[in-house]
């Protein structure tokens, strides 16, 4: 049985201090969580890391500004130079990268700048694009953004309620009062997560740099990009387009189904990725 507490682990970067979540041997897989208030390795990943610990060495990482590790103001954040900072510091030479929303966006933009150290791409709802967003609305980030800004903004439980049922299809099964309230004390619980988080906002916050989609064509590794046809914070469209030109990909658009596929849709999530990462 794998808990939280048994697969954490911390390792000190050239730059950060970082808490992940540790399980299974064999060839490394990454997993990079999403950017939400109280958002960690762990809750994205916690209905997923136990099977995929059977044929990989999983890293569910929290990055830095997000659950246990380093507080990170906006201006000291390439999340990407974090990524290659974590693999460094645990020996590691190339990994297999999943990565939710955000997660996916660094991912994207590793697989770019350091293809020699990444073997599988995978995204789940993830934008390829900086605000306003690739298939936005006109007037600025999608709903389920706003949303999420406002929780960052006041983390109330009620907040987090409204947050968990734009993130998943299904809000009469997910968005429940111990959900909310878990979330609401994770984000409380680092109060200069929060704060950096708003107050980088005109910067750019969560993400700083983004990749640069004219060498999306320059890809080479297998890439799977999985998104939900009902995600209300990023459109499914997006996918799409990084579909369309990546030449080794292949995308995977999963019906009631909405920001969360592992979360969502785990036993297809967990079979999607396993078959990929061992045979693409």
């Amino acid at each position: 049985m794998i808990t939280k507490d048994s697969a954490a682990r911390s390792v000190t970067t050239d730059k950060w201090t970082l808490r992940y979540y540790e399980a299974g041997q064999g060839n490394p897989l990454v997993l990079l969580h999403g950017s939400g208030p109280g958002a960690t390795g762990w809750s994205n990943f916690s209905t997923n890391i136990g099977h995929l610990a059977q044929h990989f060495r999983v890293l569910a990482v929290d990055m830095p500004g997000w659950g246990e590790s380093d507080a990170a103001t906006v201006d000291q954040l390439d999340h990407v130079d974090a990524a290659i900072g974590f693999l460094d510091a645990l020996g590691i030479a190339k990994a297999a990268f999943v990565g939710n929303s955000m997660g996916g966006q660094t991912a994207i933009r590793l697989a770019i700048t350091h293809p020699d150290r990444i073997t599988h791409l995978v995204t789940m709802g993830s934008p390829i694009g900086p605000h306003p967003m690739l298939f936005a609305p006109a007037d600025g980030p999608s709903e389920g953004l706003k949303v999420l800004i406002e929780a960052y903004r006041d983390p109330s439980a009620e907040n987090m309620r409204r947050l968990v049922e734009i993130m998943c299809f299904d809000k009469k099964r997910w968005a429940t009062t111990e959900l909310a309230q878990a979330r609401s004390d994770a984000a409380l619980g680092r109060p200069e997560h929060l704060r950096n988080y708003v107050d980088g906002l005109p910067q750019g916050a969560p993400l700083p740099i983004w990749a640069d989609t004219s060498k999306l064509r320059d890809i080479a590794v297998p890439t799977m990009a999985i998104h939900g046809r009902d995600d209300r914070v990023v459109p499914f469209e997006t996918s799409l387009a990084m579909f369309a030109q990546i030449p080794d990909s292949r995308l995977v658009l999963l019906n009631h189904c909405g920001h969360w596929a592992m979360i969502e849709h785990p036993d297809e999530f967990n079979r999607l990725v396993t078959d990929f990462v061992a045979n693409a």
